[in-house]
């Protein structure tokens, strides 16, 4: 089996015709071309936004962890006594305001705003059935439902 020889030539001006003629005259032939150009350098795209806690959640000040808003959690916990009651979303939205609370934004909650909160109460719902704190609330509710 013959010996295959390969060389690399940088180039400093335009290769034409005529140095391949050359080249090949010389025994050589092309197995590969490598291309070069000079292009504007890329800024890497901004990070993602970091996504936002769950409503009743927070980042911990000292560490990456979760941790409960006691503030939202007690507006989780209202909405969803009001829920319960069947009330409608303006009349939970105007009890939220009446008590102070305000959305993560810091604007008042209106019965758009109740109703996309849904979800989160779906999902904290079990959880919050479960506390002490919801029983306590619980028999309230029966005792001024009575």
């Amino acid at each position: 089996m013959a010996k295959i020889e390969r060389i690399r030539q940088v180039l400093s001006s335009p290769f034409g015709a005529e140095e391949f003629k050359s080249q090949a005259e010389k025994g050589w032939r092309v197995v590969a071309i490598e291309w070069e150009r000079e292009v504007a350098e890329e800024v890497p795209p901004a990070p993602a936004p970091a996504e936002e806690p769950p409503f009743g959640l927070q980042v911990a000040k000292d560490s990456e962890q979760l941790e409960v808003n006691p503030t939202e959690r007690e507006a989780l916990f209202m909405m969803m006594e009001l829920t319960v009651q069947e009330g409608p979303y303006s009349r939970i939205a105007d009890e939220l305001n009446r008590r102070g609370f305000r959305t993560r934004a810091g604007r008042k909650w209106n019965p758009v705003s109740v109703f996309q909160m849904l979800p989160r109460l779906i999902e904290v719902g079990p959880r919050i059935f479960s506390t002490e704190e919801w029983q306590e609330r619980r028999k309230k509710l029966k005792a001024a439902g009575s």
